[in-house]
């Protein structure tokens, strides 16, 4: 198949269907040769109607791993085959569904069509280099540890990080800086006239008194912004961290505070503290991530400040 030749493990999802649909017409064909009136759709409820008896909808759909919908669906098709029947349950509050006599007689007559199909997938399989019965259940349990497009959007996530750029910072980015920081707090909390101070005048502020301020770029468009405040000679703060909602999940937090401790480590600083609020409990997981630990203060800078940080990075391992 030059196509999958061409696309590679992109297109598993058509090849896979391309299997399933060869193998769906090779079974129509198998009921046809057993002379037995079946649509291979129903097998799951048939067999599990066959084998474990009258059951509520809900537990049919639990037993073969389909929706409801999907089972009541199927069931009334079965029904309209008079293949099976709702049945009133022992609590007479909800009906079971059970086979009726055509469907028992069934159940009995399908069983040397069972044996022949279960014997040629064997003969199959033996001469096949991989099982691919125990990869399909290897592949269902890591799907459902985590979905192929969980799977995918990580390494969208992944890519498009490698396209982020942090850089210094410049004064044509002073409306992005304060804009980003503004809709942040704004969003979660109330903007205070310290924020107004670093923002409206971050060069005076902020870098004319020995910190740092970087801009992260993702396709030359600002998406992320963060600084570093110089307390003293050895103590800097990480301050103003701010992503576009719509740039989050690109890892830029990250690679911003990562620039941060590394700045602050070529400055000749030995610990960077920073203020937050435990409420916000992605950015905590991403301090944490980065090294810094809970820690006392007298004192908050601002009044939406509920917890301190604090980075040493004389034991600072690169994470």
């Amino acid at each position: 198949m030059k196509l999958f030749e061409k696309t590679g493990k992109m297109a598993i999802g058509s090849r896979m269907r391309l299997l399933t649909a060869r193998l769906a017409e090779d079974v129509n064909n198998i009921y046809k040769l057993y002379e037995i009136d079946f649509s291979p759709k129903w097998f799951p409820v048939f067999f599990a109607l066959a084998e474990e008896g009258k059951q509520k909808i809900t537990e049919i759909a639990t037993y073969i791993g389909h929706s409801q919908p999907s089972v009541t669906k199927i069931v009334k098709e079965m029904t309209t085959a008079g293949l099976c029947a709702h049945f009133k349950s022992s609590d007479k509050r909800q009906n079971t569904v059970g086979l009726t006599a055509k469907g028992i007689a069934l159940s009995v007559q399908i069983l040397p069509q069972y044996e022949d199909t279960h014997a040629a997938v064997e003969t199959l399989m033996a001469e096949a280099n991989h099982d691919l019965w125990e990869a399909i259940q290897e592949w269902e349990m890591l799907l459902e540890k985590k979905s192929l497009f969980d799977r995918v959007k990580e390494e969208k996530r992944r890519r498009e990080s490698k396209q982020i750029k942090i850089i210094p910072y410049q004064d044509k980015y002073l409306s992005d800086f304060k804009s980003i920081n503004e809709q942040w707090i704004s969003t979660y909390f109330e903007m205070e006239e310290g924020d107004y101070r670093l923002l409206n005048e971050p060069r005076k502020y902020i870098l004319d008194k020995g910190g740092k301020l970087f801009v992260a770029l993702y396709k030359e468009k600002v998406v992320g912004v963060c600084s570093l405040l110089k307390i003293d000679e050895h103590t800097y703060e990480m301050a103003k961290m701010a992503v576009l909602p719509e740039a989050q999940g690109r890892h830029i937090g990250w690679l911003l505070g990562k620039k941060i401790v590394a700045e602050a480590l070529e400055l000749g600083a030995t610990r960077v503290i920073l203020e937050s609020n435990t409420a916000l409990k992605a950015a905590i997981k991403l301090y944490e991530k980065l090294g810094f630990k809970k820690v006392e203060s007298p004192s908050n800078s601002y009044k939406r400040v509920d917890i301190h940080m604090e980075l040493e990075l004389c034991t600072y391992e690169d994470r």
